[in-house]
């Protein structure tokens, strides 16, 4: 058995178990508390620049599918878990979770006391930290903590966005709905395609895919497209991606948010997408204490009083308050913290959520909004 050191910028040091790749990594630390889903986590580009420290407490069982990436790789700097399964057993497994992040240079730490180390995060804060499964020292490690940079600031992004443009045409699928009557309704639009522009921040692939199944014709584009060449392209909707880091860090992407909202498209954005939106119509955003990382965050539909659970990955918030309430109607709002979830424009077809509806995991309360974005579109 290899071992393996965590620590933390305030000098806590753990040991356990190592995992994944030999090496050493440093991170921002935090907790998520979805119970399934371990893949689509690891691999989400929102994750950028951070460990992941997992609250359910058996991770790996069922391996590494070839199916359920969100991009093409891992994108968390390091795992910490609770207990490695030691067996994999699923019929879809094509190796295990340590083989897979070894295979990426993503290292991991198993048996640590997850429980009391999440407790710790909530209480205080996330940290920095750095961890190595091949012998650093722990002053080595507490060093490199505390001198890294963090994410404050930074543009995360340039390092998930597409190097071109492309066209989204994988799995596109097909959006069933169910009708009162109990039958189903195919929502394709098989010979009027709405041609959708959807940028890409660090976008989930699941994302895509849900955009595709309403018949959308999607392209995707890099990070610093200019509104100018996204208008060129005659686009009948925009999409805002998810992505990491501080949305501070990103001044060329709230420009071309501000130019898109005047010329009229509708536009959708999702995480960081709503974050952009938000600062490009006035408003700061701030850093929460230890973000909201999981897939059983509750939500309040504010115009109709609906809750929703939703899935969750943000370390940072809209300034509810720097908004202007004669343009901007606030849609969402976190039942654990009262903090902004979703707003609408009243004179102009844009709205945004913080939460992710595209369930990857799950839960999928807030699949239709997907719908109210093509809806937007049709002018419905």
């Amino acid at each position: 058995m290899k071992f393996a050191t965590l620590v933390l910028e305030d000098g806590t040091v753990l040991e356990g178990q190592a995992f994944g790749a030999e090496t050493d990594a440093v991170f921002e630390l935090v907790f998520n508390t979805s119970m399934t889903g371990y893949q689509e986590i690891l691999t989400d580009p929102s994750y950028r620049g951070q460990g992941v420290l997992f609250t359910v407490s058996h991770i790996g069982n069922v391996g590494i599918n070839t199916e359920d990436d969100e991009s093409a790789h891992p994108q968390v700097s390091a795992a910490v878990i609770r207990a490695l399964s030691p067996v994999v057993s699923n019929w879809r497994s094509a190796l295990s979770l340590s083989d897979w992040l070894a295979q990426h240079g993503v290292p991991g730490i198993g048996g640590v006391d997850t429980r009391w180390l999440t407790r710790k995060l909530r209480d205080g804060g996330t940290q920095k930290a750095a961890l190595s499964t091949k012998g650093t020292s722990a002053e080595s490690l507490l060093k490199m903590a505390r001198e890294w940079s963090g994410l404050d600031g930074r543009d995360m992004v340039k390092e998930v966005t597409c190097e071109e443009t492309y066209h989204w045409s994988d799995d596109a699928g097909s959006k069933w709905v169910e009708r009162s009557d109990n039958s189903k309704l195919d929502n394709r639009r098989s010979n009027n395609e709405y041609r959708i522009i959807a940028y890409d921040f660090g976008v989930k692939e699941n994302i895509l895919r849900h955009l595709s199944s309403y018949g959308a014709n999607v392209t995707v584009v890099p990070a610093d497209t200019s509104a100018e060449e996204v208008l060129a392209l005659n686009p009948d909707g925009i999409f805002l991606s998810n992505g990491p880091g501080d949305p501070a860090g990103l001044p060329y992407a709230v420009e071309a948010v501000e130019k898109l909202i005047e010329s009229n498209v509708p536009m959708f954005g999702i995480c960081l997408g709503h974050q952009l939106i938000g600062r490009a119509l006035g408003a700061d955003t701030y850093r929460l204490k230890f973000g909201h990382h999981g897939g059983n965050h509750p939500v309040q539909h504010l115009p109709s009083g609906e809750v929703l659970i939703t899935a969750q990955n943000h370390n940072y918030c809209v300034t509810a308050g720097d908004l202007n309430k004669d343009e901007v109607e606030i849609t969402y709002k976190s039942l654990n913290d009262d903090s902004l979830e979703g707003i609408r424009m009243k004179k102009k077809p844009v709205f945004s959520v913080q939460f992710h509806p595209e369930s990857a995991p799950g839960p999928h309360d807030a699949h239709d909004i997907f719908g109210e974005f093509f809806n937007m579109i049709g002018g419905k």
